[in-house]
């Protein structure tokens, strides 16, 4: 019996604690973190290699961003949803190419105000 009731309190203090959880998910092997907020992205330059590459996206901001990559035409080749204040998402670009590209947040006035970087793929 006092076993069973040591138990319950070890089960009611994990879920007190939160049980070590955290909101949204954890970063994936091998991935490339970024980190959002008004209005940057912490790195600002990003270098990967050619092939598939893999972002984890942490807003660490207090609105919405996303992460959006486009090549020197303007066309678009990959990006995340749109990411609340407080949450993470990772995303694949499956097949990119060595070259120069820029991430920005699409969310109106966000690139203008400077939230955009610079990844360049070898």
């Amino acid at each position: 019996m006092r076993r069973l009731a040591i138990g319950l309190m070890a089960l009611g203090l994990l879920a007190a604690c939160g049980g070590g959880s955290s909101s949204g998910p954890s970063q994936p092997a091998g991935s490339i973190k970024v980190t959002m907020t008004e209005y940057k992205f912490d790195p600002s330059t990003i270098s990967a290699p050619n092939g598939k590459v893999v972002f984890f996206i942490v807003n660490s901001g207090t609105i919405s961003h996303d992460f959006i990559i486009r090549d020197g035409s303007g066309a678009r080749v990959g990006g995340s949803e749109l990411i609340s204040a407080g949450d993470s998402s990772s995303f694949t670009v499956d097949s990119i190419k060595a070259g120069t590209y820029t991430y920005y947040c699409d969310q109106p006035g966000h690139e203008a105000s400077g939230m955009k970087g610079t990844l360049t793929i070898t």
